[in-house]
């Protein structure tokens, strides 16, 4: 079940609010963790044993912890090791086991039949979430949380379950234990799920579907600005599913009473590599900075270390996307990029015009995408080459003219809801108008505006099958 379906928004939520908000307050965890496993077992009913048995897992392993980390130390590191071993081998199990038996066969030349294991959907992001609880009960900056109840809510708790942002126990440790109905904070909930749904519903389905269109042409038969215009689509659509999808999430959670991380910032207004990626995904680049850079030595011990730190972190973060080559090499490609930026590219950027900074920024993002979405690295190097036009191919055709024609009022729409722009709009407005610093009138307009994102949303997921959510195989 999705987010952006019929089913959730018309049976599921309504229901889930309904049976949270009747139920006394020393019950809703409770009602709210049954909530959640029913919302997993509706998409993954065989692999819910396998997440029960990791929030199993980590809430021991934080008690042991908690107990010995300060008398006996070794114990609790003992622990920690423990608990980051299992934690790992799930992963690596369900998600790279076949990944490293096709490596093996493709270097070897051996025939092990890989497993075809289906992928348990969140498996990523609930894992990180577990492992970075058992870290910081060692670290001594969260207390190992006694109710099993409490802390299996943490795990399963089903707004950011499937796709993130990820959660750091730490954030919500009181909103677990205790959290008060705030109308002020479920409004805002309902608003921002809405713009997540808008954003999922009417610009990532609709602009994944020129992406599509494109894709099925074959690589043979693309014009260079076919491609160009393809791989643009493409990033369209992974920013407005995912940061749509996050935005739901984090309304979501205003509503049951929790406060989520930002996970996106307007990314593609960025000037370089490095500030991109403080944009995107924020959970997760900072996950991989607290837990695996900075303990790693991060830039404190010399450049040697502090490039290889990158090479590391980079690495595996394009691991994390996916059990395929091009997703190392994709975050490999950033681990450069971010090192050449950090080496003395950055400097010199930075003194030329902000509208070439952001040029090059967009330039290489459009690239890193090419290796992002095709797991084939020949394709994708060859895609890449119709790009830069070598091979011979016209500049465009009748059929680019014609997705160009068709889709530019919506590719102009993507690129201006990508930046703050109607955000500034609206503040200034605000600003300059008397009657619109009325709290009625911007409230009537918001309710209107709402609505009519509501509407179109519902619309669309009637009348149309195309609903992915590209970050449900992370």
């Amino acid at each position: 079940m999705v987010f952006s379906s019929l089913t959730f928004l018309f049976f599921f939520l309504p229901l889930a609010l309904i049976f949270y908000y009747i139920s006394p307050r020393i019950l809703r965890n409770l009602v709210l963790l049954g909530v959640s496993l029913f919302f997993y077992a509706w998409g993954e009913p065989i692999y819910i044993m396998l997440m029960i048995f990791s929030a199993l897992t980590d809430y021991i392993h934080g008690r042991i912890i908690g107990r010995y980390r300060e008398h006996r130390p070794l114990y609790a590191k003992l622990g920690l090791v423990s608990s980051l071993i299992v934690n790992l081998a799930v992963l690596s199990f369900f998600k790279y086991a076949d990944f490293l038996i096709e490596s093996i066969n493709s270097i070897m030349g051996t025939g092990i039949e890989p497993m075809d294991l289906p992928l348990p959907i969140g498996i990523s992001f609930y894992t990180f979430q577990t492992m970075s609880y058992a870290i910081d009960v060692y670290r001594g900056t969260v207390r190992p949380q006694k109710n099993i109840m409490t802390f299996a809510l943490y795990v399963s708790l089903f707004p950011q379950l499937i796709a993130g942002p990820i959660v750091r126990y730490e954030m919500i440790e009181q909103e677990l234990m205790n959290r008060t109905f705030q109308l002020g904070q479920f409004a805002d909930g309902v608003r921002i799920f809405i713009i997540g749904l808008g954003k999922k519903a009417l610009i990532a389905n609709t602009i994944g579907q020129l992406w599509a269109s494109v894709e099925s042409q074959g690589i043979s038969d693309l014009t260079v600005f076919a491609a160009w215009l393809g791989i643009i689509a493409f990033a369209f659509q992974i920013y407005f599913d995912f940061s749509g999808y996050s935005d739901m999430a984090i309304g979501l959670g205003k509503m049951f009473g929790f406060s989520f991380p930002k996970n996106f910032n307007y990314p593609y207004i960025a000037k370089n590599a490095s500030e991109f990626w403080r944009r995107w995904h924020i959970s997760l680049g900072s996950w991989f900075r607290d837990y695996v850079y900075i303990p790693l030595g991060g830039n404190r011990k010399g450049q040697f270390v502090l490039y290889r730190n990158l090479f590391v972190v980079w690495g595996l973060t394009g691991l994390w996307h996916g059990a395929s080559w091009n997703f190392v090499l994709w975050g490999l490609y950033f681990g450069v990029l971010i090192g050449l930026e950090r080496a003395g590219l950055l400097k010199w950027l930075e003194k030329l015009p902000r509208v070439i900074q952001h040029g090059y920024l967009l330039l290489v993002i459009l690239f890193s995408w090419v290796l992002f979405v095709f797991e084939d690295i020949g394709e994708g190097i060859r895609y890449a080459q119709v790009m830069v036009g070598l091979g011979g191919r016209p500049l465009y055709d009748t059929a680019f003219l014609y997705d160009l024609y068709t889709n530019a009022v919506l590719l102009c729409m993507a690129a201006l809801l990508s930046t703050p722009l109607f955000t500034q709009l609206w503040n200034r407005c605000i600003e300059r108008s008397e009657i619109m610093q009325k709290e009625w009138v911007q409230t009537g307009l918001q309710v209107v505006f709402f609505i009519v994102i509501l509407t179109c949303s519902t619309a669309y997921l009637v009348d149309d099958a195309f609903n992915p959510f590209l970050y449900f195989r992370f």
